[in-house]
């Protein structure tokens, strides 16, 4: 849960992937920077007690986090985000 929710808040603020000519700018690291620890915010995660068998739960925090970052930016300016990675936008 906590990697999905890095995931979809790398993908809000500053993944992109650009094309020149039809082909990939973002070649490795060094052009293209993913979610990092050092950059991650506290996630907690909360385990509902159930009789179910355990199954995978990585993905299901990626869909938020980029409404969750909107949303935090539109509280804090005022302003409303519509086009990610909001980074690319001028907001963060």
């Amino acid at each position: 849960m906590e990697g999905g929710t890095g995931w979809g808040i790398g993908h809000a603020l500053r993944d992109q992937i650009t094309l020149t000519d039809g082909v990939v700018d973002q070649t490795n690291f060094d052009s293209y920077e993913p979610m990092r620890m050092s950059d991650m915010p506290v996630v907690e995660v909360h385990m509902v007690p159930s009789t179910l068998r355990p199954t995978g739960v990585g993905e299901p925090g990626v869909p938020g986090a980029a409404p969750a970052v909107a949303n935090a930016y539109f509280s804090a300016t005022g302003k409303a985000l519509h086009v990610l990675p909001f980074a690319g936008a001028g907001a963060v």
